[in-house]
């Protein structure tokens, strides 16, 4: 099967699959997307030459897996260094409520979540909420109340009902 020449097409085409490579390689998805988003970005510049090329994704294979590398020895080097300057002593850990909380979050529906974080992390109102999302006010108002009521249901002790029988 021929090589596509559209870039868009490439793109599409080979954007995962070289994702995949370089998550396998650095172990890291976030990263793995970076460079992968950044060897397409420096191939679209240089595309009227690259798309020429017998083997397009040859190329931008061998820019992601450069870039991984450079990447990592500047973890490395930042590594050494932190660890040459370092202050003795430990960072403390989560706390287990902090814990509680991730994992309760985590419960709610993307949108749910979103809301909790906006209202009560970044202060945001009901108003800039909905405007960011592009929700009416109600709908945030009701997914905050949902939140709510799920966060308390994880979070808060359970009352020990005793039934008198």
């Amino acid at each position: 099967m021929p090589e596509p020449r559209d870039f868009a097409e490439f793109y599409a085409s080979t954007f995962s699959s070289l994702t995949t490579q370089v998550y396998l390689h650095t172990g890291d998805l976030a990263e793995a997307q970076d460079v992968a988003q950044e060897a397409f970005c420096r191939a679209l510049i240089r595309w009227r030459e690259v798309g020429g090329y017998d083997d397009p994704m040859a190329w931008v294979r061998r820019v992601a897996w450069n870039l991984a590398t450079s990447r990592w020895r500047r973890m490395r080097r930042g590594m050494e260094l932190m660890h040459q300057h370092r202050v003795e002593g430990e960072t403390p850990g989560p706390t287990p409520d902090r814990v509680a909380l991730h994992r309760a979050l985590r419960l709610l529906p993307d949108r749910h979540r979103q809301a909790v974080i906006l209202f009560y992390l970044e202060d945001l109102t009901i108003a800039e909420i909905a405007s960011l999302t592009g929700a009416a006010e109600g709908t945030v108002k009701s997914w905050l109340h949902r939140a709510r009521a799920t966060l308390a249901e994880h979070l808060l002790p359970e009352r020990a009902v005793d039934h008198v029988g």
